[in-house]
């Protein structure tokens, strides 16, 4: 069977299954997954086991039983590899991310973004503190958490609400898709065979070009779109004034940071945050340059430079915060994070398994020979659109960036490839942009929560999505141009 024939048929499930039989992703995966792993030819299998042990992937003995194994059990190997992989990293940063919540952190973090850049700054303060907070929170809570402050915002200065929620947007879910430990840019790595100190490097210094166009993009269009504040309760208490505004207490009482209650000092607050990026970092240059330090010194520090290792000292570290939350035990706390963090580390085990399947039916292979005549510039623009196609249809970005690398694996392991691979991967993260609209549960979040309609979302959040994947796309064009070995 035509392995391309094979790719539209898993895709058009995809979608189906999501946007028809709303099915939940975790299902629609694991039975795209099983219908590539029943449809691939044994001797297709049989050439991809040769190829790995030729590449010393795999030894004469794990390739043999690789041929001999039934699609269903490949499939469950491939599955709990991916959890393997991934699944420690994405339960610890649950587990961070819900305490720098619980503790008061997250809100001393974004209060003091905004106090040091001012009112006159706040679009750039509420851009910078959603990307600081995306990186080990999910966007949606991100947008939870600071969109009373874009209400505030709102009633001090008397305008640019639509700003305000659009700078949040511009910070937080660039983030969420391109800068490790969340869950798309995770997978989307490990997919790609790039380690994560490279891809948080690279989605830091990409994402923080992307929000800064994207900032620019959102000031123009806040310039043709006026979003009255509403109430999105509909709260009788609230009286609307003749345009539409709810008006809500005292406008002189209004403070542009969130409520505070005794939360952790800055620093302890980012050092969650900080600290992994600074062990994988101590790893990635001894990696480089070979430090020579003593060996009780060496052992211990590249043992802590292991990523799960990093982020478990980040997790324990984050508990600690909790003592801001008499209230929230430390228990509980970690029930809670793993509930949420368990229903992704399925997911994206699903999606590495689905990649797998579609490796093993020889799409790497396809996806090389058909890039062989591809300019550099345009393997980037390929992976973009494939990205932003799965996106627009189906809605989750995270489900789209897993599907598009399992697809898109090839590109990374073209010959004579002119750039590193991590920009492939930067290419699908800015991929997941685009479009975000009717399809996209993020969109109907972020109307709702805002007071938009879906015509103020549609001239707002879906069009900043779109210039947030091609302001993407052209960085991350132009930093594979201007240091391609990264």
């Amino acid at each position: 069977m035509n392995v391309w024939w094979l790719v539209l048929g898993v895709t058009v499930w995809i979608l189906l299954g999501v946007l028809w039989l709303r099915m939940h992703a975790l299902l629609v995966l694991l039975v795209a997954s099983l219908l590539v792993a029943v449809l691939t030819p044994v001797e297709t299998i049989q050439r991809y086991a040769s190829d790995q042990v030729a590449r010393g992937q795999l030894s004469e003995q794990a390739a043999k039983s690789l041929v001999e194994a039934s699609g269903p059990k490949r499939l469950a190997a491939a599955f709990g590899q991916t959890a393997g992989d991934v699944g420690i990293l994405i339960a610890l940063a649950s587990i961070v991310g819900i305490c720098l919540l619980e503790s008061g952190a997250a809100s001393g973090i974004v209060n003091a973004m905004m106090k040091l850049g001012g009112a006159n700054r706040a679009p750039e303060s509420l851009a910078l503190s959603a990307f600081v907070l995306g990186i080990p929170v999910f966007f949606d809570t991100v947008f939870y958490l600071m969109m009373p402050l874009a209400r505030t915002l709102r009633r001090r200065t008397g305008r640019d609400y639509a700003l305000y929620i659009m700078a949040i947007m511009a910070g937080g879910a660039i983030a969420h898709s391109l800068v490790p430990p969340t869950p798309g840019p995770l997978q989307v790595a490990e997919i790609l065979g790039i380690d994560v100190f490279t891809m948080i490097v690279a989605g830091l210094a990409v994402g923080g070009f992307t929000s800064l166009l994207s900032l620019f993009a959102a000031r123009v269009l806040n310039r043709f779109t006026i979003v009255p504040l509403r109430d999105p309760a509909n709260d009788s208490s609230m009286a609307a004034d003749p345009s539409g505004d709810t008006q809500v207490g005292s406008e002189h009482d209004a403070s542009p940071v969130i409520a505070e209650t005794i939360a952790p000092p800055l620093l302890w607050s980012l050092m969650p945050i900080l600290l992994p990026i600074v062990l994988l970092s101590y790893g990635a240059v001894d990696d480089m340059l070979a430090l020579s330090l003593p060996q009780a010194i060496s052992r211990p520090l590249r043992l802590l430079a292991d990523k799960n290792v990093a982020m478990g000292v980040s997790a324990t570290l984050s508990l600690s915060l909790l003592r801001y939350a008499p209230s929230r035990k430390p228990g509980d706390a970690v029930a809670s994070a793993l509930a949420s963090g368990g229903q992704v580390i399925l997911i994206t085990s699903a999606g590495g398994a689905l990649g797998a399947m579609l490796r093993q039916a020889g799409i790497a292979t396809a996806v090389s020979e058909l890039a062989t005549d591809v300019s550099a510039s345009w393997l980037l623009i390929v992976a973009f659109l494939v990205t932003a196609s799965i996106r627009s249809l189906q809605g989750s970005a995270t489900v789209a960036m897993i599907t598009a690398a399992g697809v898109l694996q090839g590109l990374a392991e073209v010959e004579n490839l002119p750039f590193h691979p991590v920009y492939i991967a930067m290419a699908i993260g800015v991929g997941s942009k685009p479009i975000c609209w009717m399809t996209d549960s993020g969109f109907w979040i972020m109307c709702k929560m805002s007071g938009m309609t879906d015509s103020e979302g549609l001239r707002t959040v879906t069009l900043l999505s779109i210039a947030m994947g091609l302001s993407g796309l052209l960085v991350t064009v132009v930093l594979a141009t201007l240091f391609p070995a990264i």
